[in-house]
């Protein structure tokens, strides 16, 4: 009983500590190593920047335009929004812009201000594709080295191969030269667009450009089937790794350049966060209202652990991080709601052991244990649900799916772990009246 009443003294502590630490990283004031983990808002409430792109599809046949344009928007906001919980807005936009019809793609970034910042993480996905070499002659130029490069601009002519068809990518290094090296694979259309490409290529240079700029330029010496090629060239260990981290996050399928940039002001801004954070704080204090009336001590206990819970929850939204707009201030109140529930359940349990004469640990023991199966299999199916969510689902769609899982299995881990925890460790008082009367529940009786 000791070591349970010390254990749970020490989550308290330690749910004091975090909760502190969630609300002082966003203090003017805050610790250095604090300050760096503020809440994130969204554009409604914060604002943010906005972005412009033109997308160049002049190589692009009219019948490729489409497909090209919806796999740059998709490449760029997963980019961006690697978990689904940053709420970009990535619009295409078609039309007559200046002398003639161009495709432009619109990017908002909430709680971004900073415009190099934005521009950077638009910037960090490179452009790959595949040229061969025409039928004139090659050019070739001598560098400050003395090393033969190729010209490579006037000598080779675009594919259809580009990192649209990438699946992924992997670093290796050469056994005799310990030179680094990057292994593409494609997927199925890409595969047959290499064979193809490689097959019609014999004998000829295939050259692979990173954004614009011919990085390896091997010669093609028999068709290549599997949908696998390597990059080769003068890099770094450290470039060859960040090279492959970026490709593997998404090359766009065309290439973009930089219109224009603004910093967009908030739609609701701060009267809205206010009155999100106000919900927030009534929808809690009617929950432990209910819960201290009903309950008694075992409510007053869950009042902890619930405390616990939104500590634990905000802290993963920091760290995350999870852009809260004011859908997403409601979502989480909802999410105070539904932690309950296990508690709730587990309860009900503990009145019903109780009024078939067992005492209070034996009747809190088979409480959570009758309780189980109905919250295993309730939570269960809201995790599936969530898991589905985030596979199918768009990026807003995403975003919920992650932090919907997250409350329900961190409130299945406070409901059964802490609370079961912190009602272990308290003195039954079965034979006393105030022991019958905080382990009661109802009005009083």
């Amino acid at each position: 009983m000791i070591k349970k009443r010390i254990f749970a003294v020490l989550i308290l502590l330690a749910g004091i500590a975090l909760g502190w630490a969630v609300f002082a990283s966003d203090k003017p004031n805050a610790p250095a190593s604090l300050s760096k983990y503020p809440f994130r808002l969204g554009l409604d409430l914060s604002g943010g920047t906005h972005l412009l792109y033109s997308a160049d599809i002049s190589k692009l046949s009219p019948s490729q335009v489409d497909d090209s344009m919806n796999a740059l928007r998709d490449v760029i906001e997963r980019r961006i929004n690697l978990f689904g919980v940053g709420e970009p807005i990535v619009q295409e936009q078609t039309g007559s812009f200046g002398s003639g019809g161009e495709h432009r793609l619109s990017i908002e970034l909430p709680g971004v201000t900073d415009i190099s910042e934005a521009i950077a993480m638009i910037g960090q996905t490179p452009f790959l594709e595949f040229r061969v070499q025409s039928d004139g002659p090659q050019q070739v130029s001598i560098d400050e080295n003395g090393n033969a490069v190729l010209n490579a601009d006037g000598n080779f002519v675009p594919t259809d191969l580009t990192g649209k068809y990438l699946k992924s990518s992997q670093l290796s290094f050469n056994q005799t030269t310990g030179e680094p090296i990057i292994n593409l694979n494609f997927n199925d259309e890409g595969a047959k667009l290499f064979e193809k490409i490689t097959k019609e290529n014999i004998g000829k240079t295939v050259a692979i450009y990173l954004d614009g700029q011919v990085i390896s330029a091997p010669v093609v010496r028999e068709a290549i089937s599997g949908g696998q090629a390597q990059i080769s060239g003068s890099f770094t260990p450290k470039e060859a790794r960040e090279l492959v981290g970026r490709l593997n996050s998404g090359a766009l399928p065309v290439p973009i350049s930089l219109i224009s940039t603004e910093t967009i002001g908030a739609t609701l801004g701060e009267q809205a966060v206010n009155a999100g954070v106000n919900a927030a704080l009534i929808g809690f204090l009617a929950i432990v209202l209910f819960l201290l009336v009903w309950y008694r001590l075992p409510g007053l206990v869950s009042v902890v652990a619930l405390g616990i819970y939104i500590a634990i929850t905000l802290a993963l939204y920091k760290l995350i991080p999870v852009t809260l707009s004011t859908a997403g201030i409601a979502g989480f109140i909802i999410s105070i709601g539904i932690a309950v529930d296990a508690n709730i359940l587990i309860f009900e349990r503990f009145k019903e052991e109780r009024k078939n004469g067992r005492g209070v640990s034996d009747a809190l023991e088979a409480g959570f244990d009758r309780a189980w199966l109905s919250i295993r299999d309730a939570n269960t199916a809201s995790i599936i649900t969530a898991v589905i969510l985030f596979w199918f689902g768009s990026s807003l769609i995403k975003g919920f799916a992650l932090t919907f899982g997250l409350g329900v299995i961190i409130s299945l881990f406070s409901a059964i772990v802490i609370t079961r925890l912190f009602l272990r460790s308290l003195p039954k008082m079965e034979n006393s009246k105030v022991g019958k009367f905080l382990f009661s529940s109802g009005f009083i009786k």
